[in-house]
């Protein structure tokens, strides 16, 4: 680009896309003087999941918006709760965010999770078809045309994931709903009906068990459960926090 200079600023959270401008948390950069702001912003690294307000000179704009030479622009994070309208908030991850995965599953978050490597082209397309929203770690990703919605997971650790997640979207959550292991709904079921998925020491000392409507696993409160209901309990209590 050889056109007009603009002075960007960045939201500290945007900073890792965007690793000239650290550590002040500004960048100048040309334009061609056609692009939009939001080509523009993308083109320095920020994937227009991520953005959020766009400001010029101190009044919002929109992402159409053509920067002219000396703007100053400031750069917004997405605000939280994040809002996705048109469809249920469903999500989709790819196959990095298996943990994660399980967990909004857990926490009965209609998640959809791509466990082999299908690639860019077919995770868009599926975040589109089914109107669910991509979660990943891949920039690259986020930046297609296609997604229906996304946002970006800025931890590699599962429990700060998760957190990240119900921050920003504040889905609901019905706990204990739905198959971790399918995203398929739960059903309270017999001893008899899961009996064949059942070693000895299970049979014998449990009694109450669910099975998913779609794969047919069992469920009970076995050797884990602890650990699981203080995933619950935690997400919960940060719910009631929020708000």
């Amino acid at each position: 680009m050889n056109g007009p200079e603009i002075h960007v600023e960045f939201d500290p959270e945007l900073l890792v896309f965007v690793p000239q401008a650290r550590p002040t948390g500004a960048t100048k950069t040309t334009t061609d003087g056609v692009s939009s702001l939001g080509h523009v912003v993308e083109s320095l690294g920020v994937p227009q999941t991520e953005v959020g307000t766009l400001l010029v000179d101190g009044r919002e704009v929109p992402a159409g918006h053509v920067p002219a030479a000396g703007e100053s622009v400031t750069v917004r994070a997405v605000a939280h709760p994040q809002r996705v309208p048109g469809a249920p908030l469903r999500f989709l991850l790819d196959v990095h965010l298996g943990t994660l995965a399980r967990r909004l599953r857990l926490l009965g978050v209609d998640t959809a999770y791509e466990s082999t490597d299908i690639g860019d082209p077919a995770l868009a397309a599926r975040s589109a078809a089914e109107q669910r929203v991509m979660l990943s770690r891949d920039r690259g990703l986020l930046r297609r045309r296609e997604l229906w919605a996304g946002a970006f997971v800025y931890s590699t650790r599962p429990e700060v994931q998760l957190t990240y997640v119900l921050d920003r979207f504040d889905p609901e959550l019905r706990p204990w709903t739905r198959c971790t292991a399918c995203n398929g709904l739960l059903r309270r079921a017999t001893k008899d009906e899961v009996a064949d998925q059942l070693r000895g020491g299970t049979h014998r000392n449990y009694d109450v068990f669910a099975q998913c409507s779609d794969c047919g696993r069992a469920y009970w409160k076995g050797a884990h459960h602890e650990q699981l209901v203080a995933i619950v309990e935690r997400a919960v209590a940060s719910r009631s926090s929020r708000g």
